[in-house]
């Protein structure tokens, strides 16, 4: 399996470990709202951007360059780790609000990345890094209103001299 391939797997496995995290989010909501110490509705909010954002990514991740995509998911994954950190700290010190912190990341973050995923891609102009295009031997050169003359048109530097009695070139 090449590199590209393992990063492209790599993505899509970030996206539906999000769809799965999602669905977790909305089935358990009622269970889990009292472990985060928020509403069910926040928390089966979250299950659904959870479910939209990491559908988006699976879709989208091989209509981006991977450079972009990584650069996206490792943005979503620091911003969860400072979320988590922030929520843990409020949590330890007594406060209330670690819960809502966590869970509202949870259903900001998913939502933006889907938004940058997709609006980047309408105005991405380049190949994604998955699609790999050789040129084809029928390919022309652009065409132009100037006709080259004979001092422009220069034969391919091949190395090989025609020998003196090859007169076919003339």
């Amino acid at each position: 399996m090449s590199r590209m391939s393992r990063m492209l797997a790599g993505a899509i496995g970030d996206g539906a470990f999000k769809v799965v995290l999602g669905a977790a989010f909305a089935v358990g909501s009622t269970w889990l709202d009292d472990l985060f110490g928020v509403e069910a509705w926040l928390v089966l909010i979250a299950g659904a951007a959870l479910l939209i954002g990491g559908g988006i990514e699976v879709v989208y991740v091989r209509r981006r360059p991977m450079a972009t995509c990584l650069r996206l998911m490792i943005g979503y994954d620091i911003g969860w780790a400072v979320a988590s950190a922030v929520a843990l700290v409020v949590a330890w010190q007594g406060g209330t609000a670690g819960g809502e912190i966590g869970v509202a990341y949870l259903v900001v973050a998913p939502l933006a990345l889907a938004a940058l995923l997709v609006g980047a891609a309408a105005t991405d102009v380049r190949p994604p890094a998955t699609d790999v295009r050789l040129p084809t031997a029928d390919a022309q050169p652009p065409a132009t209103d100037v006709q080259p003359t004979a001092t422009d048109v220069q034969p391919p530097a091949t190395g090989v001299r025609p020998s003196a009695r090859d007169t076919s070139a003339a």
